[in-house]
């Protein structure tokens, strides 16, 4: 089976850099991306790069290859749909928010409403792929729909994959390029075997992994739980370092060390954030529930209750050590995106850390190299004030062009991105901008205690017992 076309239903963090990679290398392949905003479509488009929709390191050399070549970017969704060979679901897969699953369970009208699209406009036969975080059996609604078209017309067919990415903000093109593996799951070996030869232009076959359909579903929400397993597990250490005067460092590289466990998301930090962590952990919850494994569910779910916690714990501990109150007090806040290298904001434990500390009355400036302020308006839910009544009690937020702005009469700093630009900053020149006393909380570990301790500055950093 030969694929000469091929459309992506989404023009996201996912879509677009996943089609940018394999139109950059797949050139004899057409490959366009469509989605219905006709802004998101055009800043694919732009002449200039770097006004990308998504950052990603990497994605505008991809990109610039490929554009105008063999990828593309279209709002005609059912015009290329009916030419594909192969189309990608790659649409957003929320929490619910309301009515059955609540809270835990993935809404899945945007990829039923592609599925209807795809039953309705596509022409002989199609190979559909789920390339959206979905909950486990979703292709088999899917199927449903698109075996209703069929039966209507037997001119056409279609068989249904599932292809979850494993990418990580901030690596994705690295992550795209050189996989760990790359999982296929279902059930018409042909169709298997025509995705798997995509990859195989660039992928070493024995990294390409095929399975059934739920099991290829599952992994990818199991692969990020356990994940994000880690990142709790390890946040729950620091706070005992804390207490008890351990490092956290030390005491991940430790058990880094061993062989069973290994070294990587031992990090402590603020929490987890991101579009896949809570949402598929949500998910996995709801499942388990489902399917009366209550015990199950209740273990995954502690995992968010602590990334939570941790969060809320971090903005607790600003308030206390400034003397218990943050009313009318200027606060600058480093680091606004979810993790360094993106702009994507999803998640972001600054957000939760940030509307707790504007509660208490806290003046907080703010500053992210990547994140627009009206995106921060709407993770806020507040717009940004021109000036503040600093002894109103009310809380406000400013965007701030630069550290050395942000930190200007500040009575805090706080680390909540490691961004690079982070790591190698003056201290002793920031704190004669700051009013005494002044506190730097390094959520981060990115700091070096010895330089920020030198410019007269009280530091707590994450897991640090010295603290």
């Amino acid at each position: 089976m030969t694929i000469q076309r091929i459309c992506c239903i989404g023009a996201g963090y996912v879509g677009g850099p996943t089609m940018a990679v394999i139109a950059d290398r797949c050139p004899e392949i057409q490959v366009t991306v469509v989605d219905i905003n006709q802004a998101r479509i055009d800043a694919w488009n732009d002449a200039d790069l770097s006004r990308l929709p998504v950052y990603e390191p990497g994605l505008d050399a991809v990109v610039g290859r490929a554009r105008g070549r063999n990828l593309h970017f279209s709002t005609a969704v059912e015009e290329q749909i009916a030419q594909a060979d192969m189309v990608f679901i790659s649409v957003n897969t929320p929490t619910k928010t309301k009515g059955l699953g609540a809270g835990q369970a993935s809404d899945l009208r945007w990829v039923e409403a592609c599925a209807r699209t795809v039953a309705q406009e596509a022409t002989g036969h199609t190979i559909v792929v789920e390339k959206s975080t979905l909950p486990v059996r979703t292709a088999a609604a899917i199927q449903t729909i698109l075996e209703a078209a069929q039966a209507d017309d037997r001119q056409r067919s279609f068989s249904v994959l599932s292809n979850p990415e494993f990418l990580a903000e901030g690596t994705a093109i690295a992550d795209l390029e050189a996989p760990d593996r790359v999982l296929i799951g279902g059930d018409d070996a042909a169709s298997i075997e025509a995705l798997a030869g995509i990859y195989g232009h660039w992928v070493d076959d024995g990294k390409i992994l095929r399975t059934n359909l739920w099991s290829s579903e599952l992994s990818k929400l199991t692969a990020n739980a356990f994940l994000a397993q880690r990142i709790s597990s390890i946040n729950s250490v620091a706070a005992l370092c804390e207490a008890t005067g351990a490092d956290v460092r030390e005491v991940a590289r430790a058990i880094g060390t061993d062989s069973r466990i290994g070294p990587k998301f031992l990090n402590a930090g603020p929490g987890f954030g991101g579009s896949c962590f809570q949402k598929d952990i949500l998910n996995l919850v709801y499942l388990c529930r489902h399917f009366g494994l209550p015990e199950v569910a209740d273990y995954w779910e502690s995992v968010v209750t602590l990334n939570t916690w941790q969060q809320h714990r971090i903005a607790q501990l600003v308030v206390q050590n400034l003397f218990g109150t943050v009313t009318g007090k200027r606060l600058a806040v480093l680091g606004f995106a979810f993790k360094a290298d993106t702009n994507d904001t999803r998640e972001a434990p600054a957000i939760r850390i940030c509307r707790d500390l504007l509660e208490e009355g806290a003046q907080l400036a703010i500053h992210d190299p990547k994140v627009e302020p009206a995106q921060m308006a709407r993770d806020l839910q507040q717009e940004a004030a021109d000036a503040a009544d600093a002894l109103s009690g009310t809380g406000s937020w400013a965007l701030a062009g630069s550290v050395e702005e942000a930190v200007v009469g500040a009575d805090a700093v706080l680390i909540l991105t490691e961004w690079r630009q982070y790591r190698e900053l003056n201290w002793q020149e920031l704190a004669g901008r700051m009013r005494r006393p002044a506190w730097v909380f390094d959520s981060r570990a990115v700091t070096d205690p010895e330089q920020v301790r030198a410019a007269g500055l009280t530091l707590w950093r994450v897991g640090d017992g010295e603290g």
